[in-house]
Parts: C-alpha cells; structure tokens; sequence
C-alpha cells in the first residue's frame, strides 16, 4: 500500500482550502464532508503510519470501546452501517481498526492524507490570513483553515518517577503499545493504574503472566460489560432499524440509544429499585448507569447506587482484605469516566495476582529490578505497564506548537485551563476549529454521536462563511467566556465535582490547571445551542469579509 505524499518534496509548501489533524473517527469524516460536499482542497496530516487514531496507538491486551459497536460507527450513510457488520456487542481494538480501514477504503480517503507527519507548529499569517503549518519532516502547507482531529485521550501521561531510566526490564505504556504485541508469558509483571485501560488489561496480563502485582492509587467502580458475540440475525434486524437507532441517539443525553427512565432513585422502594439494578447489572455495560435519571444529581441516589456496586464487588472478591482495598469510596459513582469490564474483579481471586495499595505507600522511583515504594519495600518486575492515563482533552492540542494573533501561543491562552466557545474555536485563533474540543461534551458521550455533530456544524459553518465571502471566523471573547463559564456552572449542577484526581478536570496531572473540561449538559443541549447559533448567523463568533 502506497503513502501518499511521500514521494513528493515535503518543502515545497502546498496552498490548501483547510488541513485536518488526525486520521481517527474526526478527521476522515471531515475530510469526506470538505471534500466531496464543498469541492474544498484539504489533506489530512497524520502522526501515525495509518488510520485509525486512537485506535491506531491504543492496542494493549484487553482493548475494547464501551460504547456497543452498532452504535460505535458513522451514521452519516445508510451504505457503511449496511455493508459493515460487527462480530461482539462491544468491539475490540482490532476490529474498530479494521472498521475505519474499511470506511477510509469505501470514501475513497488515502488520496488525501499525509502519513508519518507529526504536525510541530501551526502559526497564524494576519497578513496573509493564513495557517502556516510544518511537520517534523519539514512539510509546510499554507491554509485557510486548520482543524484539530487529534482526539481528547491521545496524549499518554508516564509519570516522572525518580531513576526513571534505572529499570532494567521493559517498560510500556496503554496508550502506546508495540503493534507486534508484548509477550507476557513467564514474566513477572507490574502494572500502575486501575482506570478504564488498566481495568481492561490487568485480566488479560493475568492469564499469561507468571505473576502480576496490580499497583493501585485510587479503587474504582466498574460494570460487567457482559460482552459476547452478536446473534447471527442481528445485522439484518439492525439493517431493518437504522432510521430508529439514529434516531434515539440523537434525542439521547449521552448519544446512546437509550435514555434514562424520568425516576428518581431514592424515592422508589428498596424493593423495586434492587429488582431494578439487579436486571441493570444482568444486563452490564453502560445501560447500567442510565436504570435512574438522577445518579449525578442527586447524593442519597447516587450513594444506593454505589452501595449496590461495592456490595457487588464484596460478593466477588474471596479474600475479605483485598475486597476492603478494591472497594471505591473516595467519588461517587460515575463521576470519573464509568468502566466497564470483563472479569475484572475475578481476576483478583487468582493464585497468580497481587494487589498493592499505593495510596498511602505510593511509588517512589523505580530500580533495576523493578519499583520502590516509599516504605523501602520493593517490587520486582521484568516488566512495567503503565496504565496511568492520558493528558486528557488538551494535551494533545497544545502538543501542536499553535500559534494565533500577535504571537499568542495556544499553551498561553490556556494558561488557566481551556478557554473555548463551544468547544469549537478560541479568541486569538482565527479559522481555527476544534473537533471534540474542551467545552463540548465529547468524552462524556458515544464519541461519534458527538463527532458527527461538531464535522456537520463546522462544514455548514466553512459554507456559510463562503456564501458570504468570508475572510475569517473567530470566537468572541465574551462569547467564549460566558461559555467557559456555562459549562462549570452546568458541572457544579451535578455531583462530578466531587470527584479526586479525575482527568475530567485534568487532576491526574501535576500542575494542570483544575477546570472541568467537557461539557456535562448532554449531546442534545449541546445540538440546540449549536443549532441556535447557526440559525442567528453564528453569533458570537466574529466574521471579517
């Protein structure tokens, strides 16, 4: 398979329409839309060796997407969702890989994307009224528009513990796995983190590692996914629904295709409600959450919830101790990113698994041999996982040396914690927009849903500015702080703030400034005001002819 772009001179420097970054679910549909709806000139420029995004770098054992795959895909065409047909209810790594291979094959999308391009800096031309972008290759493009498809979990977060580079085993992080895979069998293996991926990882690790300890900072509420494969009759039966299943999603709060019944759950009978989250928990995954309406708002609700879960967990583990470690008490349920799992918990009940509290005995550095705890007590390992998370929402986007009006650095800007309007632009920064950008509700709903929204808004957005000869959009900046503003405001409506270390509010980085990121309202507000703004010319954002 060829690359395009490769064989062309990178220095020569291309006048283009718009260039994306990023080749996941973002870009390639805004390429398609730019493209083939309004004749636009755009290429994508993409890190990695092919498509994908995060599913290009994410391949640690265990990888799977909680959202359930028949959901997990374009609904922008009946063609794809008819022609593509997933295997699981919640697709693994491989095959959403496979999937938007296929899609970027189906559009006809390679022709426009620049592979192995790391996009180093992106700066704003005010006389020119232009990007001008360069890769570490040395690629320049001159562009009208530049737009950010590099996802909100991209940006891997390895911690700086002392004698980093003592270790002289192997060392290896989620969000950037080996694509031949890592062979775990006789190893002894250490693991730090038990968020979504490590949750993910740490049963699959289990059953080939000699032995593996499970570093543990903070315990975490998880579902059973319940995943199996899908009946043989289910492909034609969707295929007879696709207008129903778009259609409940686009109604719901978090872009699945089931919302949550209008019932609290602390005012129904402990009687009702356990038949009601005993049959929620048969059923696993995601829909668990949605059994009330009220699990973020209300605290009485929330904590009969979250009971039930660590009774759940009391049930599973066999050792009374290493439960008591595994049982969450430090959020409320659902207020950090809600995993979903395959045996997780079980896992803790074999011969061959270990499990360190490191909240109160954290890791001090690591050495030859493996890590040290700031008791002295020593752990041995021929190899290290990493598991501890990302430099969510926005560490992806100021990796890319953006530069708008007066020299102005988007890592300036954002000094404070992103700034955004809508999560779609940011004053300073004009022609510049944001896919799933922080300020939109992006991580906390079934990605594409969200995905598809921001690409149709922003196309019907660059054709109106050119139906009406425009230069230049940009956010207002009283536009984007009263937008800042709304999206805390709707947070500190709900129990999210009660959560310690969540990356929602980048408090898994040291020195990030605390601010809650994504936009926690819900996929269908957020469609209406968007919807809204358009309808009213785009006010709020600033239009030069």
């Amino acid at each position: 398979m060829t690359t395009p772009g490769i064989n062309s001179d990178p220095n020569d420097g291309e006048k283009l329409d718009a260039v994306i970054i990023g080749a996941g679910f973002s870009g390639l549909y805004q390429l398609h839309l730019l493209r083939e709806k309004l004749g636009k000139k755009v290429k994508v420029l993409e890190a990695a060796a092919e498509v994908g995004g995060t599913w290009y770098w994410n391949r640690y054992p265990g990888a799977r997407c909680d959202s359930e795959s028949h959901t997990y895909c374009y609904y922008f065409t009946d063609e794809l969702l008819k022609e593509w047909q997933w295997s699981e209810r919640y697709p693994g790594q491989e095959e959403i890989l496979r999937y938007l291979n296929f899609c970027a094959d189906r559009l006809d999308l390679r022709r426009s994307i620049y592979f192995n391009e790391r996009v180093c800096s992106a700066v704003w031309k005010d006389q020119q009224n232009q990007w001008h972008v360069k890769t570490e290759n040395g690629r320049t493009i001159d562009s009208k528009y530049l737009i950010t498809a590099v996802g909100c979990l991209s940006s891997t977060n390895i911690p700086n513990f002392e004698n980093f580079n003592s270790f002289n085993g192997d060392f290896y992080h989620t969000g950037e796995w080996p694509h031949d895979g890592v062979d775990f069998s006789n190893k002894v293996v250490a693991i730090i983190g038990t968020g979504s991926t490590g949750i993910q990882a740490i049963p699959v690790i289990a059953k080939t590692a000699k032995k593996l300890t499970v570093l543990q900072r903070t315990p975490n509420y998880s579902v059973p996914a319940r995943n199996a494969p899908l009946p043989q009759n289910h492909h034609v039966e969707f295929c007879n629904e696709i207008d129903s299943w778009r259609s409940k999603m686009s109604v719901s709060r978090h872009g699945h295709p089931w919302t949550a019944p209008p019932k609290k759950l602390c005012e129904t009978s402990k009687k009702e409600r356990d038949e009601i989250l005993e049959t929620g928990w048969q059923v696993g995954g995601l829909r668990f959450r949605e059994s009330f309406d009220d699990i973020l708002t209300d605290e009485k609700s929330n904590r009969i919830m979250s009971d039930f879960i660590r009774k759940k967990i009391k049930e599973t583990i066999n050792d009374a101790e290493v439960a008591k470690t595994l049982l969450p008490h430090d959020h409320p349920f659902g207020t950090k990113r809600p995993p979903i799992d395959t045996e997780y918990f079980e896992t803790f009940n074999r011969d061959n698994v270990t499990l360190v509290d490191i909240k109160n005995n954290p890791v001090k550095s690591l050495n030859p041999d493996g890590i040290t705890l700031e008791s002295g007590d020593r752990i041995q390992a021929d190899i290290i996982v990493f598991a501890t998370g990302f430099d969510a929402m926005t560490g992806s986007l100021l990796k890319l040396g953006i530069v708008g009006r007066k020299n102005l650095t988007l890592a300036e800007a954002w000094q404070n914690g992103p700034r955004t309007f809508l999560g779609l632009g940011t004053n300073g920064f004009p022609n510049l927009f944001m896919i799933t950008g922080p300020g939109s509700p992006s991580v906390l709903t079934n990605m594409p849903r969200a995905i598809e929204q921001h690409v149709e808004w922003i196309t019907n957005c660059m054709n109106h500015c050119d139906e009406i000869g425009a230069m230049t959009i940009e956010a207002e900046n009283t536009a984007m702080l009263n937008w800042t503003d709304h999206v805390t405001a709707v947070a500190n409506q709900t129990l999210l703030p009660k959560a310690n270390h969540s990356w929602y509010f980048g408090g898994n980085i040291p020195g990030k400034p605390r601010t809650f990121m994504p936009y926690s309202a819900g996929l269908d507000k957020f469609r209406s005001n968007c919807e809204q703004i358009a309808k009213s010319g785009y006010k709020g954002f600033k239009i030069t002819q």
